[in-house]
């Protein structure tokens, strides 16, 4: 069967298995072109021409994990961690709601500093400034936690399983294991959460067939959203001397799992436009890098950081430049002029429909 046909095949329902979808990923420029088409068709047929933007709070870079290729990792000495205080982060989820914004993302490294009962405050507290979603993503936590947050409204969860090779995620989490990952999921779904999963393209030691895995691990999850992004090493990490991870192929992984899952919630990831406003001719990648590609191969939400900047350079998962600062309501503006100017509408609601 050709590649083309095998799209075709998918589009219409049918379930690829491990070697079709790594068939797929190894395709040549033009069944990539005919696959990203086909994903845009799809986001366009279930979400519309709308870009969904969701403002990120990134509250606290202190982390209990090991994580062998994230600048938040327990062990790393050379970065200054914060803490926001409670009533900081409330007061910085109204500016962003007063701009626009109909999803607010808490997120922060794992620190058990917030507790069960902070957290709960703060999904009780930003919850009366409007009618807006709340996603958690503070990493693994006991059900009960999982459990007492839903009860208090958080509508969305979001745990990236990372790479659904059990070795390869044992190697690089070893504080942890993909089994508790992926039961973190299912707590999560069980709940009544629409929850969130995601992976990176390039980590070290990753092949192509592990790719596929991932993407099949979304649609057997069942998950409403998913991030996919490349890898970029940091150099204060064990991976820090490691080559980067492609764009083209986090493209392509970000149009199979929209052509697979379909309903599927997949934003343009934060590392995803860090390492596009680096490339440059002559890369082997740029024929495909522009503005707009990540919204025409299957992406449908931008998120963009909210928190104030003395925290945003702190944050620091991977090394990317810092923007020159401006007011939520200006970067605000800013996007929304950016998206409709690549021909897409922002959405204003807080759930994609």
């Amino acid at each position: 069967m050709s590649t083309y046909k095998l799209i075709d095949n998918i589009v219409n329902g049918y379930k690829p298995n491990l070697e079709e979808v790594k068939g797929i990923l190894d395709s040549s420029k033009d069944e990539t072109e005919y696959l990203f088409n086909a994903a845009d068709n799809i986001k366009k047929e279930i979400y519309g021409n709308e870009i969904h933007l969701r403002g990120i709070i990134e509250f606290s870079n202190y982390c209990r994990c090991l994580c062998e290729y994230c600048g938040l990792n327990g062990e790393n000495n050379g970065i200054t961690r914060y803490r926001m205080e409670l009533d900081e982060i409330i007061e910085n989820a109204k500016e962003a709601i007063d701009a626009g914004y109909k999803t607010i993302v808490l997120q922060s490294g794992e620190d058990l500093w917030y507790t069960k009962d902070k957290i709960t405050y703060l999904i009780k507290e930003i919850k009366k400034l409007g009618d807006i979603a709340i996603t958690l993503s503070v990493g693994e936590r006991h059900y009960e936690e999982y459990k007492a947050w839903r009860e208090a409204g958080a509508d969305r969860f979001l745990i990236k399983h990372e790479t659904a090779d059990e070795k390869l995620y044992n190697k690089l989490h070893p504080h942890s294991s993909l089994k508790n990952r992926v039961q973190a999921l299912k707590w999560l779904r069980e709940l009544g959460y629409e929850a969130g999963s995601g992976f990176m393209i390039g980590l070290p030691y990753q092949t192509t067939e592990i790719i596929a895995k991932d993407i099949l691990l979304l649609k057997e999850l069942g998950v409403a959203m998913a991030g996919i992004g490349p890898f970029i090493p940091h150099p204060l990490t064990k991976l820090g001397n490691f080559q980067e991870g492609s764009i083209l192929m986090t493209l392509k992984a970000v149009a199979l799992s929209r052509i697979i899952i379909k309903k599927i919630n997949l934003p343009a990831t934060t590392a995803l436009g860090v390492l596009a406003g680096n490339k440059v001719v002559g890369d082997g990648e740029s024929d495909f890098i522009n503005p707009n590609l990540p919204f025409k191969s299957g992406a449908n939400v931008l998120m963009k950081k909210v928190e104030p900047y003395k925290y945003r350079a702190l944050y620091d998962i991977y090394p990317k430049k810092q923007p020159k600062i401006k007011t939520i309501l200006e970067e605000r503006k800013e996007t929304e002029e950016f998206i409709e100017s690549m021909g897409f509408k922002v959405g204003k609601t807080k759930n994609p429909e």
